[in-house]
């Protein structure tokens, strides 16, 4: 039997650690080297397919989608409706290996990824039907760069304080061990606390969404431990 939706809000303890200040001490200009090394960048052939076979899934029902990162506070596309949602059974985690986007093959980093076991609050995010097709093209896009990773999206049974939804969803495929190996939240502080591209640094990545989490009043123990650990890291560096 699944446990009932929570509908008190846990309130998040303290203020965060890692801050503005500290993150800003991450961010730097770097040039973009291009695809992740020995990978394959999706084709737009494939990407298509991939749409293809996401619109199959869905037959005519309307595809929501669930956001438990980034997605939340830059979904990238016009959201029609949204509702606080409850994935039993899987948990966020900062494995997901990148030397790209907030990182380089010099100074690799971390990206969130949905791993089994758990449960994740997050939110569930409606594509508008009048752009949905369009929608969907673009979310994979940005979701799914490489062709290697094309099993990384599925779908998954959330509880949200309306019933219980399917939504599609970006998760740490066991088939791509060496992308999403697990990692200590030790380990995990180093790589974000150095890590910066053209998009950004991991610090900033993990700021927003712990930021957005709180505001939310959704507290997330590992992501609230990591983010003092990035702080501790960041603090103990010199400065330039």
């Amino acid at each position: 039997m699944m446990p009932k939706t929570p509908t008190a809000k846990i309130r998040v303890p303290v203020a965060m650690q890692l801050t503005t200040d500290l993150v800003a001490r991450t961010l730097r200009v770097v040039e973009d080297e291009g695809p992740e090394p020995k990978w394959t960048p999706i084709s737009s052939q494939k990407l298509d397919e991939l749409v293809s076979r996401v619109e199959r899934e869905a037959g005519d029902d309307e595809i929501w989608v669930f956001a438990y990162g980034s997605l939340m506070w830059s979904p990238g596309f016009g959201v029609s409706a949204r509702e606080e949602a409850v994935a039993y059974g899987w948990h966020r985690a900062f494995s997901l290996r990148i030397e790209r986007l907030r990182a380089t093959s010099d100074a690799p980093g971390l990206m969130l990824a949905l791993h089994p076991g758990g449960s994740c609050s997050g939110l569930i995010l409606k594509l508008p039907c009048a752009t949905k097709k369009r929608d969907l093209r673009t979310l994979l896009a940005r979701e799914i760069r490489y062709a290697e990773v094309c099993d990384m999206v599925r779908w998954v049974s959330v509880r949200t304080p309306t019933g219980t939804r399917r939504a599609l969803t970006f998760w740490a495929s066991t088939k791509q061990s060496q992308l999403t190996e697990k990692i200590s939240l030790t380990d995990a502080a180093v790589l974000i606390a150095q890590a910066c591209g053209p998009a950004g640094s991991c610090a900033e990545y993990l700021h927003r969404t712990v930021a957005d989490l709180a505001d939310r009043n959704i507290y997330d123990r590992n992501l609230w431990q990591l983010q003092k650990m990035v702080a501790a890291t960041l603090r103990a560096l010199p400065e330039d």
